[in-house]
Parts: C-alpha cells; structure tokens; sequence
C-alpha cells in the first residue's frame, strides 16, 4: 500500500508543514480536537522567567483532543 497517497476520501495529513508544541496532542483543525488555555502558563504565553512558554511555544494555547474513547 502506497502511505504518500491518501485513501478515497481522505484529506491531507493534518500535520503536514504545522509545527506542533510540546502542550498540542494534534495538529490544529485535526478532527476531534480544539483549542484549550495552556495549563501551564495559564494562558499567558510566557514562562516565570518571562520567555516563551516551552509547552505552548508563547501562543498560551494548545490543541487538545474534545472526546472520550
């Protein structure tokens, strides 16, 4: 089976050209995710030292899976 060519209906690979964040569990506009405040930074985007926030890459938000399983 050929992995490069999605399946019949099938869309593109969420993930391609999207850098994911170490707080993201998929890529934006996967389906059964959304966008969450970051826990870590409580949405602020910033670190205690004042940097970037290393979990959400500065935005103060993550993609999170919505459903259970």
């Amino acid at each position: 089976m050929n992995t490069s060519t999605p399946r019949t209906g099938e869309g593109p690979t969420p993930t391609a050209g999207v850098q994911l964040n170490p707080g993201d569990d998929a890529a934006p506009g996967t389906p059964g995710t959304g966008e969450d405040i970051c826990q870590a930074c409580k949405g602020s985007g910033r670190n205690v030292k004042g940097g970037d926030c290393p979990y959400c890459g500065g935005t103060g938000k993550v993609v999170e899976g919505i459903g259970g399983g």
